[in-house]
C-alpha cells in the first residue's frame, strides 16, 4: 500500500490565502498520496466557508469551537491524522509545498524522525520578526542543546509516531523540536523558501517575547529535570541551608559574647534564607511525589524504546561474533 502524508494546515482568519494554498499543494504534491487537515482555529472571517467550498475528497475541515491558540489547532489536527508521515505548515502562503517532497526524502533515506525547515532569505520585517528570532534562536539552542537554526518554522516533517506523541499544550508548538528531543526522536534541518506574505497581517508581533521566555524556562526544567525534580530543588535548599545556618551560626557565637543581634538585617536575612532552604527542600520532595503518582497512575515510563531487535540465526556461535 503506498504511503501517506498528512498535511496539518493551522488558519485563523486566512480568507484570502486558502484558495491559493490548496493550490500549490495540489501542483506540488501531485506525485505524492496525501491528505490535507485544515484547521479553523475560530477564524471571523470566510475562512471556513470558503475552506468548505475548495475541499476535495483530500481534505479534511477540523472547525474549532473557538480560537484555542495555534498550538491546540496543530495538535487538533495530528489527532485526525492517518498519514505514515505529517507535516506542518502555515496557512499563510510563507511556506513552500514544493519543499515537501525533498525534507520527506531527506527524512526516510537518512532515517531521521523529523526534518524541522529553516527559512533562508526570511521575508519578514528585520526590527519585528528577524532580530527578535535570531536572539530567541540562540538563547534556546544554548540553553537547550538541541541544535535546530530556526524554532520558528512552522514547515517540518514527522514520523507518525513521533507527531502524535508531543503532548502539544498551551503554547508549545515554537518548541516542537525540543518536545520531540525529550522523547529520544532523531532531528535535524533543512534550508526551505520562505515567501512574503500576499494576503493578511501577520497575528504575531514583539508581544510574544515574555510567552516565548516563559516556554522556555518550563520546557529546560522538563529537559534537565523534569523525571528527577529533586536534583533541582535538592541543591538549592542545601546550599540555602548552608547559608542560613552559617549566618546564625555566626549571630550565635555573638549573643553568646554578649552582643545585641535584636534588630540586624543579617538576622532577618539569616532566617530568611533558612525557611528558603526547608521550603525547596519540601518542593523537590512534593514534586518527587507528583512524578511519581504521574507516571504510575498512569502506567507511563520513564524510557523510549526505539528498536528491538532479534537474531536471525538458529543458534550462535563465537566464530560469528568476531566475523
Amino acid at each position: 500500500m503506498m504511503e501517506k502524508i498528512s498535511l496539518v494546515i493551522t488558519l485563523y482568519n486566512e480568507e484570502s490565502n486558502v484558495a491559493p494554498l490548496l493550490q500549490k499543494i495540489k501542483e506540488a504534491l501531485s506525485s505524492i498520496n496525501y491528505e490535507v487537515i485544515l484547521v479553523d482555529d475560530g477564524s471571523t472571517d470566510r475562512t471556513q466557508n470558503i475552506a468548505k467550498r475548495l475541499a476535495d475528497s483530500r481534505t479534511k475541515i477540523v472547525i474549532l469551537k473557538k480560537n484555542f491558540g495555534q498550538t491546540a489547532a496543530m495538535a487538533a489536527g495530528i489527532e485526525k491524522a492517518d498519514g505514515d508521515y505529517i507535516v506542518t505548515l502555515d496557512g499563510d502562503l510563507q511556506n513552500d509545498p514544493s519543499d515537501i517532497p525533498a525534507m520527506l526524502e531527506k527524512l526516510k533515506r537518512e532515517e531521521w524522525d523529523i526534518v524541522a525547515g529553516t527559512r533562508k532569505n526570511r521575508k519578514d520585517g528585520a526590527l519585528l520578526r528577524k532580530i527578535p528570532s535570531k536572539i530567541a534562536n540562540g538563547l534556546i539552542r544554548k540553553l537547550t542543546g538541541v541544535s535546530i537554526p530556526d524554532y520558528g518554522c512552522t514547515l517540518k516533517v514527522f514520523r507518525q509516531d513521533v507527531a502524535k506523541n508531543l503532548e502539544l499544550y498551551g503554547e508549545l508548538h515554537r518548541f516542537i523540536p525540543l518536545l520531540a528531543a525529550l522523547q529520544g526522536a532523531r532531528i535535524t534541518d533543512m534550508d526551505v523558501s520562505h515567501h512574503p506574505r500576499m494576503f493578511g497581517q501577520s497575528k504575531y508581533g514583539l508581544g510574544r517575547t515574555f510567552k516565548v521566555l516563559s516556554d522556555l524556562i518550563l520546557l529546560v526544567f522538563f529537559q534537565k529535570y523534569f523525571k528527577r525534580p529533586i536534583h533541582f530543588f535538592g541543591p538549592l535548599g542545601i546550599f540555602c541551608l548552608a547559608i542560613g545556618g552559617f549566618i546564625n551560626l555566626y549571630l550565635l557565637i555573638l549573643k553568646i559574647f554578649g552582643e545585641d543581634i535584636w534588630g540586624r538585617p543579617i538576622l532577618i536575612l539569616g532566617v530568611t534564607i533558612l525557611l528558603a532552604g526547608i521550603q525547596f527542600l519540601t518542593f523537590g520532595i512534593i514534586a518527587e511525589l507528583v512524578m511519581r503518582t504521574y507516571y504510575e497512575s498512569q502506567q507511563k515510563k520513564t524510557y523510549t524504546i526505539r528498536e528491538v531487535f532479534t537474531g536471525k540465526h538458529e543458534s550462535y556461535s563465537p566464530l560469528q561474533a568476531v566475523i
